[in-house]
């Protein structure tokens, strides 16, 4: 029996009973207790390693699977009972095993630390968070592409530094966010593979002077390796960093993504129409329809960034090996993900149901001469050198600006005098639509192109 009120798992030296004041400063039950799957899957992993090295029996080692099993029911249920008293998801799970299996429970904890503990468990719910950001971006790619054939004839102004460049295709634009996450997709990935590696086995610090044996507990939990230094490891986040990372930059995608869609949905550009169901109104502007999700959308981005920043700040001066300044590491990725993972649910079905203007896009297209360096191209392949050929159509570009005309509506004469390698053959290079077909590098804009790009993608997908 505990003395002086006592009853904590890590009390044996201690004479005085814990400040409640500590006690609640010091929990984390109230956000790790989200860890319990993993917790409780990681600790039948365990257990079934001690039982197979000779820690535990065979039958004490199915006792405290099955009481586990029913902690975790029990949990699902919102049937158990969590206290800031016990701090963490690992003393609630324990201490609710021994007060079932009594002596059998205790010892599930051999050879193992709450440091290691925690790591693997975290490491178990990142991999699981992984899995499913991936899904999730693949649906949003899929809405993408799977709007790419409808609007494959939809020429829309490409832009740089927010002025008019050169036209491109609508599916072209689509493809391009594809490729973004995408990336995204390639770097969850990679975080992957450094995340699922077993941290169980470290212990404290040190490791352990018992026979276990870490690759069975690796094979049960499905880690494809063994982290290799107990020291390292249980101070070792740089996997949460990693995926905090990630996590910010797809939202850096998304919020680039939804600052486009509301400068094209405002009455300035008129190029998309938001579905209503992803917008609300104003309290006291009757005729507002407001893009409210994608401006939630880009401004929760910037809580991932913070949130990243913050792990950068904790970890950035932390000795070997465990601190529990680490406690503070789970909120912010916690966050993160769940803030990720939710705009990306709402930015699937917006993007597939958003509709293209077609009327207000073909009205004006063809305003800020975005054929200019269509035209230029085309003295390049007359043999004009190519800053030749830049002044040449710099000074068309002038003249078309004080006419009031589109390039393509220029008199003949004048562009004739410009340049004499230009024929008539360059009203085929004038227009937006022209200057689209003249494309022809791999990754371009040009129709061929992009229909080899959509083709690709509907398979990589699964979209055919």
């Amino acid at each position: 029996m505990k003395k002086n009120g006592l009853d904590k798992a890590w009390g044996g030296v201690f004479t005085e009973s814990t400040d409640k004041g500590m006690e609640n400063f010091s929990e984390s039950i109230s956000f790790d207790k989200r860890l319990y799957h993993q917790d409780i899957h990681g600790s039948i992993a365990h257990a079934r390693m001690l039982s197979e090295t000779g820690l535990l029996t065979s039958e004490e080692f199915q006792l405290i699977r099955k009481e586990l099993l029913a902690i975790e029911k029990k949990i699902e249920k919102g049937k158990f009972p969590w206290s800031v008293s016990l701090e963490d998801i690992h003393m609630h799970v324990e201490k609710a095993l021994i007060e079932k299996i009594g002596d059998v429970g205790r010892k599930l904890h051999t050879a193992r630390s709450r440091n290691d503990q925690v790591s693997t468990d975290f490491r178990l719910w990142v991999r699981d968070s992984i899995d499913l950001l991936d899904r999730s971006l693949i649906a949003l790619q899929k809405a993408f592409v799977g709007r790419c054939d409808a609007d494959f004839d939809i020429v829309i102004p490409g832009y740089t530094h927010t002025r008019r460049a050169q036209p491109v295709l609508a599916a072209h634009y689509w493809l391009a966010y594809t490729e973004k996450f995408e990336r995204d997709r390639q770097r969850l990935a990679d975080c992957r593979k450094r995340v699922n590696q077993l941290s169980l086995g470290a212990a404290a610090c040190a490791g352990t002077s018992l026979p276990i044996d870490r690759t069975k507990t690796a094979e049960y939990l499905d880690f494809e390796g063994i982290a290799a230094n107990s020291l390292d490891i249980s101070s070792d986040r740089d996997f949460a960093l990693e995926f905090a990372f990630d996590l910010s930059q797809i939202a850096l995608h998304l919020s680039g993504w939804a600052e486009e869609w509301i400068w094209w949905s405002t009455e300035e550009f008129r190029f998309l129409d938001l579905p209503q169901a992803f917008c609300t109104g104003s309290s006291i502007m009757p005729q507002k329809v407001n893009p409210d999700v994608l401006e939630l959308i880009r401004g929760k981005t910037a809580r991932t960034i913070g949130n990243l920043q913050a792990l950068m700040v904790l970890t950035k001066g932390l000795p070997l090996a465990y601190n529990r300044d680490l406690q503070e590491d789970k909120e912010p990725v916690f966050d993160s993900f769940d803030t990720v993972l939710a705009s990306l649910d709402l930015a699937a079905p917006l993007v597939a149901q958003t509709a293209v203007n077609r009327k207000a896009v073909a009205e004006r297209l063809n305003r800020g001469y975005l054929d200019a360096t269509s035209l230029m191209e085309y003295l390049i392949r007359k043999g004009v050198p190519q800053r030749t050929a830049h002044g040449i159509v710099g000074h068309l570009v002038r003249t078309a600006i004080d006419a009031d005309l589109p390039l393509a509506d220029l008199p003949w004469k004048t562009l004739k005098s410009a340049a004499k390698e230009i024929d008539k053959s360059v009203y085929q290079f004038l227009g937006a639509e022209n200057a689209v077909k003249a494309m022809r590098s791999f990754g371009s804009t040009a129709p061929d192109q992009v229909r080899a790009q959509i083709d690709g993608w509907k398979k990589r997908l699964s979209l055919h």
